[in-house]
């Protein structure tokens, strides 16, 4: 059986006397795309540091790539997983991408590296992935928020990573970044099959086609975990964000909008019809 990338096991979290996660459970394997969904403060942001190798529970067990929280050098972890968060500014060029990953990765040798042909034929090759082949030479100032994004995906493929986090990667986008973001990520289904995800949103309309799982929270506690199809729905969306939603599915996205609560005349017109 294959081995997962990332396993929780009744894990619970207290900070500063706050209890923050009760009993989190959830196992990701190669390939599987994870939605972690619920509403502000729910502790989504927690439970991705877990898969990020940043936080060690309070008590139960996290797994990350087979090895055990607590029993690994934590650094040397996180180099097989990939951030969406920029460490550092850099020039979006070849030997800048894969500098900065040598840089996120405390390389004290970063400086002095110099990329091979082979390593520069595929930073060439994971800009044009991300659609970024026209700006290849845009420093990072230069590239708009969406292309920052991009950017960021292709920087964190460079080091070939067997987990990937998303944390809501398509807040403060406009519609079109957004959506050139959102086929970006559908697109590592096809170009990094064996990379699973984790993607962090509390917005319905920001998941990806491709996801495959998820994980609703609310309260620090899991109200549903599985399959996309069996937990996306408007049930379980409904109790976790505590309001009468409808969910929807249109061409593999989803939506969500309030259920409209009948009114008076409106039951008139139904009661007659």
């Amino acid at each position: 059986m294959m081995q997962p990338v990332t396993r929780l096991s009744g894990v619970s979290f207290t900070r500063n006397g706050t209890h923050i996660l009760s009993d989190i459970s959830f196992t990701a394997h190669a390939g599987e795309h994870w939605a972690l969904l619920g509403p502000n403060g729910a502790g989504k942001s927690t439970i991705l540091g877990f898969c990020g190798a940043r936080t060690h529970p309070t008590s139960g067990t996290v797994e990350i790539l087979g090895q055990r929280l607590g029993r690994v050098d934590m650094q040397q972890l996180r180099r097989a997983i990939g951030p969406s968060t920029p460490g550092i500014q850099f020039a979006l060029h070849c030997r800048s991408l894969r500098s900065a990953d040598r840089t996120h990765r405390n390389d004290r040798a970063a400086m002095r590296w110099s990329a091979s042909a082979a390593e520069t034929r595929r930073a060439h090759e994971l800009i044009d992935q991300v659609g970024l082949a026209a700006r290849q030479d845009a420093l990072w100032p230069t590239l708009s928020q969406g292309e920052r994004g991009r950017a960021l995906i292709a920087r964190a493929l460079i080091a070939d990573p067997r987990l990937l986090l998303l944390d809501e990667p398509t807040t403060g986008l406009d519609v079109a970044a957004r959506e050139q973001l959102l086929e970006t990520i559908d697109d590592l289904a096809v170009t990094a099959p064996d990379v699973a995800t984790v993607l962090v949103t509390h917005h319905l309309e920001e998941l990806p086609v491709s996801t495959t799982h998820a994980l609703v929270i609310a309260h620090g506690a899991i109200v549903a975990a599985g399959t996309a199809d069996e937990v996306v729905t408007s049930g379980t969306i409904s109790r976790a964000f505590a309001h009468p939603i409808r969910v929807g599915r249109d061409d593999g996205r989803w939506s969500a909008r309030t259920v409209r609560r009948q009114s008076t005349s409106d039951a008139a017109v139904a009661a007659s019809a």
